[in-house]
């Protein structure tokens, strides 16, 4: 009687075929071997197919779908080794474990530089085999998931970088293409990371506008002299250092469109110029007066709510009613679903090609822990642990280790904050503060993101 291939063969009760975990081909010229592993793998929730030799199995892989190959490497007609490359052509989402006996582990390992995932010698051991094959399954499922991924991400890429699946994000897209062949100003609104200068870019892009072009200013990064002097330019001797006449951005996006971000942190002396012009289309240059006509659709942005700030004073109300003729609040990443996952493979392929590295993709563990994530950072902050990830990961696929530590705890970054009744204003708003600096380790820029301010307002308050 020839002796079982198998050491140690206690064995479950068998499953049925259409309740298998997956589908693996068996090739090996032994007829035995084929039957003992057939044996092994059946009991344990696999569906077996089984080939004596490479050519057979390469018919096989042509009309059946197959997780995973268990081939012998020394085989009449066609070795394991050809088959595997073969099957990188016809079926490249197949994984390969190369079956190795005596003075032939040395080819393996060169199999395995080649494309296999593991090998197995002979006899095989029960606990090393189902290893092996669970593992290399592992790996083959994450690789079909990560594929699918990004057949999504392609079919969704023609959105000008606008990356979402999400019923929220398909409605805001619609309205963004509804509205942008309109002249009425828009205002974008919601927190802060969640994409609105990637939808305005997208809402000119789809205009009758976007043969000129986009100009982006921001609110928040210039005092306002400056700022005064960026939208509508300057005349010689206007100020201190202005040497020669400059052109302002209204004129620089004339017939275009101007993007107005953060537009909540202007001054009240810059909001009245702004009105002006949205009502006269004309504009002054610092330090002049001739009115220039400009033609230019506005696209303002906003994190803060500005009908809070209508009501302290801090913003006007005529020019609210200017800027919101069309209002479009952007969801935040975590009432967005499986679009978290989405962009995160986005991100993945941008930084792996920015860093020269090839991350296959994510472990399961690290796809649940996004997905359990609030994201209070929203897009932004994913996109800045997805980098970190790339540059920090040392396996093949991103894993929970590589992520930062708020979001494989599955928290958002800040804890409660006692604040004793009595408090005044200001010390309330440094308490807030500090306590979100000291959640993200003194991270001035993400803690302006949770925050929803502009990381300026954090410096100037601080100081």
């Amino acid at each position: 009687m020839t002796a079982d291939p198998i050491r140690n063969d206690r064995l479950p009760a068998p499953t049925a075929a259409a309740d298998a975990k997956a589908t693996i081909l068996v090739v090996d010229d032994e007829p035995e071997l084929c039957r003992a592993l057939s044996k092994l793998l059946g009991r344990n929730g696999y569906f077996v197919l089984t080939a004596g030799n490479g050519e057979e199995g390469l018919v096989i892989l042509r009309q059946e779908t197959v997780h995973l190959v268990l081939s012998d490497l020394k085989m009449p007609r066609m070795g394991g080794l050809d088959l595997m490359k073969a099957a990188q052509v016809i079926s490249p989402e197949t994984e390969f474990v190369i079956i190795t006996g005596h003075g032939t582990i040395e080819t393996a390992v060169e199999a395995m530089k080649v494309g296999a995932y593991d090998f197995v010698e002979k006899p095989f051991s029960t606990t090393t085999t189902l290893k092996v094959v669970g593992k290399a399954l592992e790996k083959q499922h994450l690789m079909a998931e990560n594929q699918d991924l990004r057949r999504r991400l392609e079919e969704i890429q023609g959105m000008h970088n606008i990356i979402g699946n999400s019923d929220v994000m398909r409605q805001a897209m619609e309205t963004a293409q509804q509205v942008a062949d309109s002249t009425a100003t828009i205002l974008l609104t919601g927190e802060s990371g969640t994409g609105k200068e990637v939808f305005a870019s997208a809402i000119h892009r789809w205009s009758d506008r976007a043969k000129q072009s986009m100009v982006r200013v921001s609110c928040a990064a210039l005092p306002e002299t400056l700022l005064e002097a960026e939208l509508f330019g300057y005349e010689p001797g206007a100020f201190t250092g202005a040497v020669g006449r400059r052109q302002g951005r209204f004129e620089v996006a004339h017939r275009g469109t101007l993007f107005l971000d953060e537009v909540g942190e202007m001054s009240l002396t810059t909001q009245v110029k702004l009105l002006r012009v949205l009502q006269e289309s004309t504009i002054e240059r610092l330090g002049g007066s001739d009115p220039i006509e400009v033609d230019v659709r506005i696209i303002a942005a906003t994190n803060a709510d500005l009908e809070e700030l209508v009501r302290e004073g801090k913003f006007r109300e005529d020019l609210f009613y200017r800027l919101n003729v069309i209002n479009m609040e952007l969801p935040s990443l975590r009432e967005r679903g499986d679009d978290v996952i989405l962009l995160a493979d986005y991100f993945l392929q941008v930084y792996n090609e920015k860093n020269g590295k090839s991350l296959q993709g994510f472990s399961s563990e690290a796809l649940e822990a996004m997905q359990k994530y609030s994201w209070p950072g929203n897009v932004r902050e994913l996109e800045n642990a997805i980098e970190r990830s790339v540059v920090l990961c040392k396996t093949e696929f991103v894993n929970v280790e590589s992520l930062p530590r708020p979001v494989l705890q599955g928290k958002q970054r800040f804890d409660a904050l006692t604040i004793p009744v009595g408090t005044s204003l200001r010390d309330a708003e440094m308490k807030l503060i500090q306590a979100t600096l000291d959640s993200v380790e003194g991270d001035k820029e993400t803690a302006a993101n949770i925050l929803g301010i502009a990381a300026r307002t954090i410096y100037r308050k601080l100081n």
